[in-house]
């Protein structure tokens, strides 16, 4: 029996990977609260590989508050860095392999074409630097990982963009979105199942992957798919990122290439407007 550990289970992804989980028959998957899988706590950290014993660890933990990150640097690294650092040591130790999840804003986002895992990293946020340290420390610590950068992550599950823009359509009658950010959108619940996919495969091909759902948009348009989807009525006006200046700098393009997922995998991903409308729907028989 091959036992999945998820670190932050409580966050976006780990609610996702229980959803997913429990849809595909997986019941070797645990799911331990953060008062006892704190993962910068590394005698709680051993006490779960003791208890669980598991083939896979994946960590969904994450200091994702981008802008306060900017401020907030110790508590980010701490987290981004040190708690990768931490997970990895177990895994190493206990003879498991570890998934750490990451981001496209490890890359400073001045190239127009889709970035390979290759690409030199630059981040411009602390956020983005932040989890680069992490992605270098589990590289050299833990030969068998799967680094799985995504982008621009959304659900029915806590708090993102989708869901915020749901509740400002609702109360407001314009809004102004930024339309120079270019990215892909990416649906949780769609990153949970090529994890576990990946995880279900056994193939090793350990290393960075890129994943995110198909296709470009900007902020300005993905926000227009959500009000269309949703039949919310309210006017919408694109904006430059110099109209709405944030503590954190951001990558005006980010789209992430997934031809090395995809061939190793086998995986096929879904187009983000369609991944969308399934999250939408989802929220909306929640009412």
């Amino acid at each position: 029996m091959q036992n999945i550990v998820v670190f932050g289970a409580s966050g976006q992804l780990g609610q996702c990977l229980k959803k997913v989980a429990a849809l595909k028959g997986i019941t070797s998957i645990f799911f331990p609260p953060e008062s006892e899988a704190n993962i910068l706590d590394a005698g709680l950290l051993n006490k779960v590989f003791e208890q669980y014993k598991p083939t896979y660890a994946i960590n969904c933990a994450a200091y994702t508050a981008v802008d306060k990150a900017e401020d907030d640097i110790d508590l980010a690294r701490k987290i981004n860095k040190t708690g990768a650092e931490n997970l990895a040591i177990q895994c190493q130790a206990h003879g498991a392999a570890l998934v750490q999840v990451s981001t496209d804003f490890v890359f400073k986002g001045d190239k127009p074409y889709p970035l390979v895992e290759d690409d030199i990293a630059e981040p411009i946020s602390i956020y983005g630097l932040t989890k680069l340290e992490g992605e270098q420390d589990v590289a050299a610590i833990l030969p068998a990982h799967y680094i799985i950068r995504t982008s621009w992550l959304y659900s029915e599950f806590a708090n993102n963009f989708v869901k915020t823009m749901l509740k400002l359509g609702a109360e407001r009658d314009e809004l102004k979105i930024i339309s120079d950010q270019v990215g892909t959108p990416t649906y949780a619940v769609d990153l949970a199942g090529a994890i576990l996919d990946i995880i279900a495969s056994g193939e090793g091909n350990y290393g960075i992957y890129h994943y995110s759902n198909e296709g470009v948009t900007s902020w300005y348009d993905f926000a227009k798919g959500i009000f269309d989807i949703s039949n919310t009525q309210v006017k919408t006006y694109p904006i430059r990122t110099s109209e709405y200046p944030t503590r954190a700098t951001r990558p005006a393009f980010s789209v992430m290439d997934k031809s090395k997922i995809k061939k190793t995998f086998g995986i096929s991903i879904p187009y983000w407007r369609d991944s969308l409308m399934v999250c939408i729907k989802a929220l909306e028989s929640e009412q």
